[in-house]
């Protein structure tokens, strides 16, 4: 997948759910993954040209496992796009791993980071975030609700968060995980490996391996449930606008 597909995707979900109002100021998640620098990338290019004019701050919130030379990595990438860079560090590992012990860890690590991340992006005047999730992320997100919390939920590409007056929006929706995999290996992105004991051992996981299970016995079940999300107005999601193409 070049650029130019990886941008029309990216415009598709700012238009159609209004992700990006006039002088937005966007806090980028930089976890330094394939998603997040795919998707700071995509969203520094986009800025370029976009008519409604933003502006970006790239935020790596590290949980105590980042090193010396990861964090010159980040802060070269966002040199080169043009995007002021933020390290900042916590003891987020420690609390979970450490004084609390988690038996299963990936829920607080997750609030905790979610929470320094909207601290950080109130202190540089932003008022927007942008997450990185995709359209698989959607799917599996939705497989979990259903088994483990008996609700039909993913999240919303917008979502107003009243407690911090910030706005939570993910532009990379309707991009597949695989079209993310193949522009982070055309493009060289200088991806950095997640350093976190529990990578791969998340119900994530687990909802990742049952999709492309039901998959490949019944070919189309991906599509079918993304676009059972799509369509089904789902509570919480914005109105969708649809413009037909000239």
């Amino acid at each position: 997948m070049d650029l130019q597909q990886i941008l029309s995707l990216t415009r598709k979900a700012v238009d159609e759910y209004r992700l990006i109002d006039q002088d937005d100021t966007i806090a980028v998640g930089l976890s330094g993954g394939k998603d997040s620098m795919t998707m700071l990338y995509a969203l520094s290019i986009l800025r370029n040209f976009y008519p409604k004019h933003f502006e970006l701050q790239a935020i790596t919130v590290d949980l105590g496992f980042q090193s010396s030379e990861s964090r010159e990595i980040l802060q070269s990438f966002c040199d080169t796009l043009n995007v002021p860079f933020h390290f900042v560090e916590t003891n987020i590992a420690r609390v979970v791993f450490e004084d609390r012990k988690e038996k299963n860890p990936c829920a607080l690590c997750a609030k905790l980071r979610k929470g320094a991340l909207n601290r950080n992006a109130l202190l540089l005047g932003c008022s927007k975030i942008a997450y990185a999730h995709h359209r698989d992320d959607l799917i599996e997100t939705l497989l979990m609700s259903l088994v483990f919390e008996g609700r039909i939920h993913t999240f919303s590409p917008r979502t107003y968060l009243s407690r911090t007056n910030l706005t939570a929006i993910r532009p990379m929706i309707f991009l597949d995980e695989n079209d993310i995999i193949n522009f982070k290996n055309k493009y060289n992105l200088p991806v950095i490996e997640n350093p976190c004991p529990e990578n791969g051992k998340s119900r994530r996981e687990w909802a990742k391996n049952m999709i492309s299970q039901l998959n490949a016995e019944n070919p189309g079940t991906r599509q079918n449930l993304f676009s059972a999300i799509i369509n089904g107005q789902l509570d919480g999601w914005p109105e969708r606008i649809c413009r037909k193409r000239q």
